[in-house]
């Protein structure tokens, strides 16, 4: 018998690699603004609790308030028109869906990403394969909170007894523990395994087959 019969993913850093994607539109927004560029490297640690904390962490110190919000805008309009432009499915992903769709498992995404943008890049890159997605907007409060987690089980129709949550960071953890879930945290993504394990991770995953038959 299968442990679970519903699978909750992340989006970037779990499906999706975005990471590049983001760092350009990040370093449009600061350019457009007169500031200096963030490395790739920056960009991974600055991801994960949605674009507005992002453009936080990647705006000179002191900005104010006014400035930083006319950056995200410019970074929201940017990443809009390219969020697909370097970004690609982890390498065994929409395998792993497939099966997992195959053997009869629901499948949703909860993403910090805004919500147009979780659904447009779902709908793109894994067609039919998903049951339900909810981004960030403003009656879905981001992650760690676990609203996104009960919206995407009610859509679901399931009560969370046979659910996991999937994904590649430190808020997933937390969001995971936040909605009653057993968490697997895969280590192909933003944060590595020893990040992972300081965070309480208790079940690792290093490829899409180890996640298959960890469910």
């Amino acid at each position: 018998m299968n442990r679970y019969d519903t699978v909750i993913f992340d989006l970037d850093g779990t499906l999706l690699n975005t990471l590049e994607d983001l760092a350009d539109a990040v370093n449009f927004a600061l350019g457009a603004m007169g500031w200096p560029a963030r490395s790739l490297e920056e960009v991974r640690q600055f991801v994960g609790n949605g674009v507005g904390n992002l453009m936080a962490r990647a705006v000179p110190a002191g900005t104010t308030e006014e400035d930083e919000a006319k950056c995200l805008s410019l970074f929201r309009d940017c990443y809009a028109a390219h969020m697909m432009d370097k970004t690609a499915p982890y390498p065994g992903v929409i395998e792993l869906l497939k099966a997992l769709r195959e053997n009869g498992y629901k499948l949703a995404v909860v993403s910090n990403k805004f919500d147009a943008a979780v659904k447009g890049l779902v709908a793109d890159y894994f067609p039919g394969l998903f049951h339900a997605t909810a981004g960030e907007s403003p009656a879905a409060p981001k992650k760690p909170d676990p609203a996104m987690v009960f919206q995407a089980l009610r859509t679901l129709g399931e009560n969370g007894a046979k659910a996991v949550y999937v994904g590649d960071s430190d808020v997933d953890l937390a969001t995971a523990r936040n909605a009653g879930l057993p968490c697997i945290s895969v280590t192909w993504g933003f944060r590595d395994a020893g990040f992972l394990r300081a965070h309480g991770a208790a079940a690792l995953a290093d490829t899409p087959a180890e996640l298959l038959d960890l469910v």
